[in-house]
Parts: C-alpha cells; structure tokens; sequence
C-alpha cells in the first residue's frame, strides 16, 4: 500500500474541494493514485447527490446579467437548502456563471431544456453536472429554479 502523505492529501482537496478525511480515504482506496481517488470522490459525491434530490432547497440567490451592449438579460434563481451555503463565495459565483450562461446566445438554448445543455464555459459538462459538482462540494441540494432570458426586440414565452 502507497503512503499517504499531506501533498497528496492537499492535491487531492485542490483538485476536488473534498474534506480532508475523505481525501485521505479516497487516496487509500485508491492505493495513492491521484486519479483514481478523484474519480472515486466524485462517484461518491454524485451518488449522494441524488440522495438529497428529493430535500427541500428554498434558500439561495438570484442572479443577473446584462451584456455589456445593453440589449440582452437574464435572470436566474438558484437554490440551496441553507443561507450558509447561499453566502459563499463559490455559491455565488455558480449563480453568476448561470445567468452568464442563460444570456448566452445560442439557438440550441431554445430548443433544449437547460440541464442538458453543455455549459458555457466548459462544454465537456452540462448544466446538471455543474449543479451536481456543486452539491457533491457543500453537501446540500443544489438546483435552478426558475431562469429568463431576454434580448431586446424579442417576444417573451
């Protein structure tokens, strides 16, 4: 069995923003494979995830964008289960990456639901794997719950 020393423990909380017992026991499973333990971490994470699915979240942020030309706007509502998680600087940041994304011009934004969109920042992901990440971090239901997008000149739905 590999030891498991403090920089590896450290690489593997950067990476994945896990605690660092479960760090720590990601790497021993994983017999010190840093890949290995990242990926078991995020099976575990996503598999708690959908354990909390069904929790109430009715604390959170919403957010907006307007882009820098005045003639597109979105609006997100992004929820938690607690005020906590809601004021952190991370959460918040989520929050703004959504109303970014919704803003973003697409027409593949009209004809697909907003959770299987890839995200637009990273498109290896999709809006629901970037909620997912997000609950596997704070340990709490993450979700969008309602969302607009408007461009000026353009019927709203």
């Amino acid at each position: 069995m590999a030891e498991i020393n403090a920089r590896m423990v450290k690489e593997l909380r950067d990476r994945t923003g896990a605690g660092m017992m479960e760090c720590k026991k990601a790497l021993q499973e994983a017999d010190g494979d840093l890949d290995k333990a990242d990926e078991i971490l995020r099976t575990k994470g996503l598999a708690s995830a959908a354990g909390r699915a069904g929790r109430s979240a009715n604390q959170g942020l919403i957010e907006a964008y307007i882009h820098f030309n005045n003639t597109v706007g979105a609006m997100v509502e992004v929820n938690c289960e607690t005020d906590f998680v809601a004021n952190t600087d991370e959460f918040k940041q989520l929050a703004k990456d959504l109303a970014l994304h919704v803003a973003s011009p697409s027409a593949f934004y009209a004809e697909t639901v907003l959770l299987d969109q890839p995200y637009v920042k990273d498109d290896s992901k999709t809006i629901q794997q970037l909620l997912d990440e997000m609950s596997s971090k704070v340990g709490e239901k993450v979700a969008v719950r309602r969302f607009v997008r408007y461009r000026l000149g353009e019927e709203t739905g």
